[in-house]
């Protein structure tokens, strides 16, 4: 996490549907939080070490809390179940100020389509577009509705004329049928999508058999993709500051060899999610594995994630 922390209490926790709980937070000192943009998220402070990045989902222009929403995963590395089962209402914990890796873009209408805790930062981009009188459409799809967040929420909104929601339990009439929502939208409608990744890569996957266009589609992941790494190899990194070299061996990440050889990297997510310890690369190919890049910077090859990703070639010469 960065080092500019901000303590915040947890003044209300709430059970907002079947295993999400949302957690509004403030400042200790009754300050105003720092300004934030929809798409947005925050890095927290779990326990001891544990970071993890929860969107928020409040209306962008409070400044007075913060809220964010956190699935109960039970995969989870720590973080989700630390946050359901440990932080309640009148702990302090330690957040980042607020990035946005998936920010609005200007269009004429914008498609929402949001899968379960993915409705986090779509939210609140239904809550900014509402604000400034924008045109858009948003798709809220969940397993079923006792697993669906801020239902009574958004039915009360502005907007809630805007939201159609869809349920993999319920009438096949209501499910979400991408190819039509797709057909249905203006061609130039900039798509934002969130959610789980099968969710996402099945949206993506319709929208480019449709023909639209690359820079019109905007997507946040909220965990890694699951990698094959039977033939991970051992190859070798080389700071450019220093000339130090160091082996990677195929049981571990260039980030954990830079953290043992005392090579101060920013990092937080460890899953090429959040952007946190994105690094130039000077010399050499990346085996890109991230979540983060658009296909056109992977494909440049100028920064690669050392959380995650590896090497195609046998040295990568970094700007460390």
């Amino acid at each position: 996490m960065s080092t500019n922390k901000i303590e915040v209490k947890v003044i209300n926790k709430v059970l907002e549907a079947q295993d999400i709980a949302s957690f509004e937070l403030a400042r200790t000192d009754g300050a105003s939080l720092p300004p934030f943009s929809a798409g947005s998220h925050i890095d927290v402070q779990v326990k001891g070490d544990i970071v993890r990045q929860y969107s928020l989902c409040n209306h962008p222009g409070e400044t007075h809390r913060y809220l964010i929403a956190v699935l109960r995963d039970p995969a989870s590395r720590g973080g989700s179940i630390a946050m359901h089962d440990q932080v309640q209402i009148g702990d302090v914990i330690s957040i980042s100020e607020p990035k946005n890796h998936f920010p609005l873009a200007p269009a004429k209408h914008a498609l929402l389509l949001a899968g379960g805790i993915g409705v986090t930062p779509i939210l609140c981009m239904a809550e900014r577009l509402a604000q400034i009188g924008a045109d858009f459409e948003m798709h809220y799809a969940a397993r079923s509705p006792e697993r669906m967040a801020f239902r009574k929420r958004i039915e009360s909104g502005a907007f809630a004329g805007r939201v159609h929601f869809h349920f993999d339990d319920g009438d096949p009439q209501q499910k979400l049928d991408v190819k039509k929502v797709l057909a249905d939208a203006p061609a130039d409608a900039a798509l934002y999508v969130c959610g789980p990744s099968g969710f996402i890569d099945y949206v993506i996957g319709a929208a480019q058999a449709a023909g639209k266009p690359a820079e019109t589609i905007h997507k946040e992941y909220f965990g890694a993709v699951l990698q094959t790494t039977a033939d991970d190899g051992q190859f070798q990194i080389k700071l450019a500051s220093s000339g130090a070299v160091y082996s990677v061996p195929a049981d571990k990440t260039v980030l954990e060899v830079l953290v043992e050889n005392g090579v101060d990297v920013p990092y937080s997510c460890e899953q090429g999610v959040c952007g946190t310890c994105l690094t130039r690369v000077l010399e050499g190919i990346p085996d890109h594995r991230d979540m983060y890049l658009s296909d056109e910077e992977q494909a440049q090859n100028a920064q690669f994630m050392p959380c995650c990703s590896r090497s195609k070639s046998t040295l990568l010469v970094l700007d460390l």
